[in-house]
């Protein structure tokens, strides 16, 4: 009886854990843009840290000039692309339904 109570509760539990509703909600589709502008942003926000903890005395010159150089380098790099796609806006592309 213990044995079956047991694999009753373990059926249950695996039931639980992996079972899938018929329809997700995924949220928005995001699209290249989207994405690109939540990137600059983390980008910027880690220039700003990375003046904060130089002002305080926590990096030396050499450490912050190299890792201000590539926050920058990535900015333009993001800045360019995020213009090009408002340029040239991709098609729309259609979603296949699961």
């Amino acid at each position: 009886m213990t044995i079956f109570i047991c694999a009753v509760v373990t059926l249950l539990t695996l039931v639980y854990v992996f079972y899938l509703p018929g329809e997700l909600y995924l949220g928005p589709e995001k699209t290249r843009a989207a994405y690109l502008r939540e990137r600059k942003d983390a980008v910027y926000e880690n220039l700003r840290d990375l003046n904060f903890e130089y002002k305080a005395g926590k990096l030396p010159d050499a450490d912050y000039q190299s890792l201000k150089t590539s926050l920058q380098d990535e900015a333009a790099t993001l800045l360019a692309e995020i213009a090009r796609l408002e340029k040239n806006p991709p098609p729309a592309s259609r979603r296949a339904k699961a």
